[in-house]
């Protein structure tokens, strides 16, 4: 691809991505996004097939996102002392990414799509926040062999992890819409949420110590 079609490529997806987070599936048209692309619809269907084909592709390329996720969860040093910082500065990371107004848009888009496009839904999750997930997983089994967690199921504490910070803000996004947060309340959440995963896993401090 020459330089002027992948921008022009790269335009479309944009375009796409902007129509389909504001519109919906059924509500975005080509047309629209040739628009807003500024280029022909001829030139959309010259890149993408059809609608369907071009949903997809926007939805998948979002998973790209979580490479940085993962390296700030493999991050966590085997820290006695600093246990409960860190992992508090990783809940506060993690809460920042996956509450970006975008994402949330992205997230509710594709549950509404869910049933229309059960395989991109199952992709998007499996190479996105499955993907988190089984990280952390790995992460909490590190931590929990160096005598700093008490973790039987590695990938269920990783679970209960992330629905101990993502429940909230989740929720009042899927269900209030343009919901807004505060710093303070991430703060809020990130330190709440860690504290009660550590009343879970963590270790006496006495029984913390490498």
């Amino acid at each position: 691809m020459d330089s002027r079609s992948a921008r022009k490529h790269q335009a479309i997806l944009e375009a796409a991505t902007t129509v389909f987070l504001n519109k919906g599936y059924a509500g975005a048209s080509m047309d629209d996004i040739a628009r807003l692309a500024a280029v022909s619809k001829q030139t959309v269907y010259k890149h993408f097939a059809d609608k369907e084909k071009l949903f997809s592709e926007i939805i998948l390329a979002t998973t790209d996102r979580i490479d940085g996720m993962i390296d700030v969860v493999t991050d966590i040093p085997a820290d006695a002392d600093g246990l409960e910082e860190n992992l508090t500065r990783l809940a506060r990371r993690f809460l920042t990414a996956l509450t970006q107004p975008q994402v949330l848009q992205l997230r509710r888009l594709i549950i509404a799509n869910a049933d229309a496009f059960p395989e991109l839904g199952a992709s998007w999750y499996e190479q996105g926040f499955e993907r988190v997930l089984a990280t952390l997983a790995d992460t909490f089994r590190r931590l929990a062999d160096q005598g700093l967690l008490r973790v039987d199921d590695p990938l269920l504490a990783a679970d209960h992890f992330a629905g101990l910070l993502l429940w909230i803000p989740v929720n009042k996004a899927m269900f209030h819409g343009g919901a807004r947060h505060t710093e303070a309340d991430l703060e809020r959440w990130a330190t709440g949420g860690t504290r009660a995963f550590l009343a879970a896993y963590g270790r006496p401090a006495d029984a913390a110590r490498p």
